[in-house]
């Protein structure tokens, strides 16, 4: 189970949640909002190596080259 980032929509609020899966919905703990994912930081592809220009947001992506 990953720990994963959020950030509300509604308010802004940005958070870690503990998910079973990484499409699980998620819902602001201050305003009840649904939650998007909060793509941010270093992304790594399969092999371990930086991805170049890469989004986090995987159902977007033609894949890590």
């Amino acid at each position: 189970m990953p720990f994963l980032q959020y950030k509300c929509p509604v308010c802004g609020k940005e958070f870690d949640e503990l998910v079973k899966k990484f499409d699980d919905t998620v819902l602001c703990p201050a305003c009840g909002g649904k939650a998007e994912r909060n793509y941010s930081g270093k992304m790594f592809t399969q092999t371990g190596k930086t991805a170049v220009k890469c989004t986090g947001n995987c159902k977007t992506c033609s894949g890590c080259k």
